[in-house]
């Protein structure tokens, strides 16, 4: 880990001592989120509040291991991050995580070259990885193109329902609303472990129901997309068990900061912790080993 970054920018985020989406409301482009940045602040704020009704030695009990992280599927690195040049982001940040022993995530995007990035640096780092690949819900037969530029890169594969809500992007690149007939058809087509991406509200809950993923993963796109009120970390905790019963495995996101907002959120039920605005910053500046530290890792 270290200097992997090739190309600075400006960073598109104040540096706050706190991340917690009080310092970049509604910054879009940028790393804040939308709405005033309400969910951005409340992913954040609810971690704590949710810790609070749970022993200390309930939760200094549970096992914080780097293979139960990942970094989280992100793209538009010049346009939310500042990087000087798109495909400058993607192998530091997904070699930084490897580095770490955690799990990756890819994330699609506008233009095709997102992914394409994505798909090299992951090529780049090495074969059999354990790596998720998150496509945006564009019409089916694109779908089936894509899972044929991932080919064998990919333990799992997911649809991020929610990006359907990023109302540029969905009238930029013609963004569908996924029906439980077109999830088990793309499911089919990719051969690997299916996740729904983006599981936030009750009609989610509804097609977890129908589709029966094999990863459910909780996310509000981090507060970024427009979509009800409400945090990750309260969602996990009222509807997590619910979920459990038609799925495999829970992976969550969202204002998920320290090592005890991690043991909070496996206690509470999830398999897999994903992290992105913090790593993306330890990528950005080149703080890496500190973050982990910060982790306890």
């Amino acid at each position: 880990m270290g200097s992997l970054s090739l190309s600075k920018g400006e960073l598109k985020c104040h540096r706050c001592a706190r991340c917690n989406g009080y310092g970049c409301p509604d910054m879009l482009p940028g790393l804040g989120g939308v709405m005033g940045g309400v969910n951005f602040q409340a992913n954040c704020a609810d971690w704590k509040a949710l810790a609070g009704t749970v022993s200390s030695e309930a939760l200094d009990a549970v096992e914080v291991l780097p293979s139960k992280l990942r970094c989280g599927p992100v793209t538009g690195a010049v346009e939310n991050i500042g990087y000087a040049n798109e495909k400058d982001f993607y192998y530091p940040y997904l070699k930084n995580a490897y580095d770490a022993g955690f799990g990756l995530c890819i994330g699609d995007g506008c233009p095709d070259e997102k992914l394409k990035f994505g798909i090299a640096a992951v090529e780049k780092i090495g074969s059999n990885l354990d790596a998720a690949f998150f496509l945006k819900p564009y019409p089916q037969e694109r779908l089936f193109e894509r899972i044929e530029w991932i080919g064998k890169n990919a333990r799992y594969i997911g649809i991020d329902i929610d990006s359907y809500n990023i109302l540029t992007m969905r009238n930029l690149v013609n963004l569908e609303r996924k029906t439980a007939a077109q999830l088990e058809e793309f499911r089919k087509r990719s051969g690997v472990p299916f996740v729904i991406k983006g599981v936030f509200t009750d009609e989610d809950i509804e097609l977890v129901k129908e589709v029966h993923p094999d990863v459910v993963y909780i996310s509000n796109h981090g507060g970024r997309v427009e979509t009800r009120k409400g945090s990750t970390a309260d969602f996990l905790a009222a509807e997590g068990p619910k979920l459990k019963k038609y799925c495999d495995q829970l992976w969550i996101d969202g204002g998920i900061r320290t090592r005890r907002d991690i043991q909070t959120a496996l206690y509470y039920g999830a398999d897999q912790v994903i992290m992105a605005r913090s790593p993306i910053r330890a990528t950005f500046d080149d703080h890496y080993e500190e973050f982990l530290k910060e982790l306890g890792l």
